[in-house]
């Protein structure tokens, strides 16, 4: 009785009942779904940013995600920085395929969090800063940062929960359940923290425009 009674049990009562919305909303009338281009032809080069490797998402992983859509690539700057940017698009979520959360994709095996935050970020053609997940783990000296957010139909969306609000919402208004997650992740060096996230959030300003570009309004 006392989990009943617990802020947890109301959140999770609450999303269910967000996605039992989403379904019912899905369900009852025809689904408009936008024509979006491969994510292959996103840009190679960003900025000061060009693309090193190709990664290919393991059979594995698109199982379990259900993606329409992925990009796993590896950029380098021109003074020698390093990061992996990874896409991944859903046409709808008629069908109960969703982005998960990265924080449950991450390494494991001995990694653990060390930092869980939101930050703010300015990005171009945005009047107001962006919202985004920082999310920071260790595995002894090692240290790995990722920033990401969901983005659907122009929208930037940080949390989880209200991503699956937005979903019914936009279902409702616009026939409509296509989604994305945009995901960075920056290397650790010399356990300067601090560096990587600038890095991390120099990437994002440079990358945001083409996110746009890419992804359906």
């Amino acid at each position: 009785m006392t989990f009943l009674n617990s802020s947890s049990a109301r959140i999770l009562t609450l999303v269910l009942l967000l996605q039992a919305g989403a379904y019912y909303a899905l369900a009852s009338r025809a689904e408009r779904v936008p024509d979006v281009a491969p994510l292959t032809t996103f840009p190679n080069f960003i900025g000061g940013w060009q693309t090193m490797k190709e990664i290919a998402v393991e059979k594995e992983v698109q199982d379990v995600l259900k993606a329409d859509d992925t990009l796993s690539r590896q950029y380098a700057s021109l003074t020698g920085g390093q990061l992996y940017l990874f896409l991944a698009y859903f046409r709808t979520q008629r069908k109960g395929q969703s982005p998960h959360s990265p924080k449950n994709c991450l390494p494991g095996a001995g990694w653990e969090q060390v930092e869980d935050a939101k930050i703010s970020v300015d990005v171009p053609g945005r009047d107001t800063p962006i919202l985004i997940n920082k999310y920071v783990v260790a595995h002894g000296e090692d240290k790995s940062l990722t920033l990401y957010w969901y983005q659907s139909h122009g929208r930037v969306i940080a949390s989880e929960f209200s991503a699956k609000f937005w979903l019914v919402a936009d279902a409702i208004r616009y026939h409509r359940s296509d989604t994305s997650l945009v995901r960075v992740s920056i290397p650790v060096r010399d356990n300067n923290l601090a560096a990587a996230t600038q890095t991390g959030v120099a990437f994002v300003k440079t990358l945001f425009p083409e996110i746009e570009k890419q992804l359906p309004m």
